[in-house]
C-alpha cells in the first residue's frame, strides 16, 4: 500500500500537504508499494463541457495490485492518494484512491464494467486516524498469518502454494491467495485457520503470472516487473515470438519470475514480423549456381543480410543482399544459373575493403602510446650521447667536472705512490700482426680461414693533357 509519509499527505510536517521527502507533488515514486501499477491523469487538467455531471466512479487501488471501482455516493472531494473507506461484506476496508474524473470512465469501458452497474459499492468517507491505525495493525498480521497458513496446508497433505494474504481494513476477514496445478479441497484448511485466526477466511486460486504480479520482484532486465508495475493484462506467449526474434530457444533465459515465456517477447514483436516482410520466403530453398549449391546459414534483420554457404564448403559465409538473394531465386525458377553467388562488383569491394580502425573510435589514445614514448625516449638518449660539444655554447656553472688525461704528461711522476702500472700478462708475449698477414687463430680444431681475395679494378689511366688551357 502507500507509504507512511505520503498516505493522503498524513504525518507532514508542512502546511503545503505534499508528503516529506516525496518531491514528486503529492505522488510517491517508491517501489515498495506506491508503485503498484500507478496511473497518470491526462485529463486532470481539463474541464468538462458545460452541464455534463462528473463521473462518480473512482477505482480504488488496495494491497499490491489488486482494483476495484467504488461509486462516490457523498459527493465526497477526492484525489489521488486519498484513503478512503469503502463498502466491503462484511464490514468495511481501507483503500488508495487511484482514478478519478473522467479516466475512471475510460477504465470502465477497458475493463467492460457498465457505469450503472450495481455490483459498484460505495465509498462511505475518508479514512481517520483511527482507521489508519487499524488498517495498519491487520498489516501486520499478515506475514505471521501466511507461514501459519502453509503448516497447516502442509499438515493436512494439500497440493497448493500459499502465496499471499490480505488482511481486511476492520480486521473482520483475511483474503488467502494461492496456487495449485489442480483443484483443491479446502473445506478442513478453512475451519482450522478460521479457528486459529478468529476472522472469516476466503479462499482465491490464482495464476502464476498472477502471483508474480502480487509479489513484484526485479527481472533480468534490472527493471521491477511488468506485471506488477504497470502492465494489467496478460497476453498469451509463443515460441514463435522467440524465433521471429532470431533468440536462443533457452528456457532459463526466455522464462521470467512466474516460469512462463516473458511478457516482454511481445513488445517488439510486430516490428521483426514487419522487417520481415521484405525478406524472402526462405524455408528449406538452396541457390543454384555453376559453382554449386548453396544453403541457408543466418539471416540478419538489422544489417538487411542473409548468409549462405556452398554445400562444398559450409564453413565459409557468403553474405548476401535482399535483392541480390531474390534476384538469384528468380534466375532458379527460370531454369538459369549465375556464375557465382556474389556479383562482380562485390568481388571488387571485398578485394578493397579494409579494416576498420578501432583505435581511437570513442576518442580514447592508441594503446601503444607508452610504447612510443619509450622510443622517443632511447632515441634521444642516443642522440645525446652522440651529440658534439657546441664551442658557442655558454658553460654551465651546475655541471660536474671530470678531467681527461693530457697525453703531454704520460713521463710525469705518479702522484700516489701505491698505484703502479703494472702490465697485462694476457699481452706481454703476444706478437704484434702485420696488417697484411691474415688473421690466426690458436684454437687447432677451427677450420684454416680462407684466404683473402683483393678486389681488382681495371681502371685505364686517363691521359695527360701537356697542353696548358688558352687564356
Amino acid at each position: 500500500m502507500s507509504c507512511t509519509s505520503c498516505s493522503s499527505g498524513r504525518g507532514n510536517n508542512n502546511s503545503t500537504g505534499i508528503p516529506n521527502g516525496c518531491n514528486n507533488n503529492g505522488s510517491c515514486g517508491t517501489s515498495g508499494g506506491c508503485n503498484k501499477l500507478n496511473v497518470f491523469d491526462w485529463l486532470g487538467n481539463m474541464s468538462l463541457p458545460e452541464g455534463q455531471t462528473p463521473c462518480d466512479v473512482v477505482e480504488i487501488r488496495f494491497k499490491n495490485s489488486r482494483k476495484e471501482f467504488y461509486r462516490n455516493v457523498n459527493n465526497l472531494t477526492l484525489n489521488v492518494g486519498d484513503v478512503v473507506a469503502t463498502e466491503s461484506s462484511p464490514g468495511h476496508d481501507i483503500g488508495v484512491v487511484s482514478i478519478t474524473g473522467e479516466l475512471a470512465k475510460i477504465q470502465l469501458k477497458k475493463k467492460n464494467v457498465s457505469y450503472d452497474s450495481e455490483e459498484i459499492k460505495k465509498i462511505y468517507r475518508k479514512a481517520k486516524q483511527t482507521d489508519i491505525d487499524k488498517w495498519k495493525e491487520a498489516q501486520g498480521l499478515e506475514v505471521d498469518a501466511m507461514f501459519k497458513a502453509r503448516t497447516l496446508a502442509l499438515k493436512l497433505n494439500l497440493q497448493m502454494k500459499i502465496s499471499d494474504v490480505e488482511y481486511q481494513g476492520d480486521k473482520s476477514k483475511a483474503i488467502f491467495y494461492y496456487t495449485a496445478d489442480g483443484r483443491v479441497d479446502f473445506r478442513e484448511l478453512i475451519k482450522v485457520m478460521a479457528n486459529e485466526f478468529k476472522v472469516r477466511i476466503e479462499m482465491k486460486q490464482i495464476g502464476a503470472r498472477q502471483e508474480a504480479a502480487r509479489l513484484g520482484a526485479i527481472g533480468s532486465c534490472g527493471r521491477e516487473l511488468c506485471c506488477s508495475t504497470w502492465l494489467n493484462d496478460f497476453r498469451t506467449v509463443s515460441t514463435s515470438a522467440a524465433r521471429y526474434q532470431q533468440l536462443s530457444l533457452n528456457p532459463l533465459k526466455l522464462a521470467g519470475q512466474c516460469g512462463k515465456l516473458k511478457c516482454c517477447l511481445n513488445y517488439e514483436l510486430d516490428s521483426y514480423l514487419d522487417a520481415l516482410k521484405e525478406f524472402p520466403q526462405i524455408d528449406n530453398k538452396r541457390l543454384a549456381t555453376d559453382k554449386g549449391f548453396a544453403f541457408h546459414q543466418k539471416t540478419d534483420i538489422f544489417k538487411r543480410i542473409i548468409w549462405w554457404s556452398y554445400t562444398s564448403e559450409p564453413d565459409v559465409f557468403i553474405p548476401l543482399t535482399i535483392a541480390r538473394t531474390k534476384e538469384i531465386f528468380k534466375l532458379n525458377a527460370e531454369d538459369k544459373k549465375p556464375a557465382d553467388l556474389l556479383e562482380p562488383k562485390q568481388f571488387k569491394d571485398i578485394a578493397e575493403a579494409k579494416l576498420p580502425d578501432y583505435e581511437n573510435v570513442v576518442g580514447q589514445d592508441s594503446l601503444t602510446r607508452f610504447d612510443d614514448r619509450k622510443k622517443a625516449n632511447n632515441n634521444k638518449n642516443k642522440n645525446n650521447a652522440n651529440r658534439k660539444p657546441n664551442p658557442n655554447a655558454k658553460p654551465n656553472v651546475n655541471a660536474v667536472v671530470t678531467a681527461k688525461p693530457n697525453p703531454n704528461q704520460q713521463n710525469k711522476p705518479n702522484p700516489n705512490p701505491n698505484q703502479t702500472n703494472k702490465p697485462n700478462p694476457n699481452q706481454q708475449n703476444r706478437p704484434k700482426q702485420n696488417a697484411g698477414e691474415p688473421k690466426t687463430n690458436n684454437n687447432p680444431n677451427a677450420k684454416p680461414a680462407a684466404p683473402r681475395k683483393i678486389p681488382v679494378h681495371n681502371h685505364k689511366p686517363k691521359p695527360k693533357n701537356d697542353n696548358p688551357p688558352v687564356a
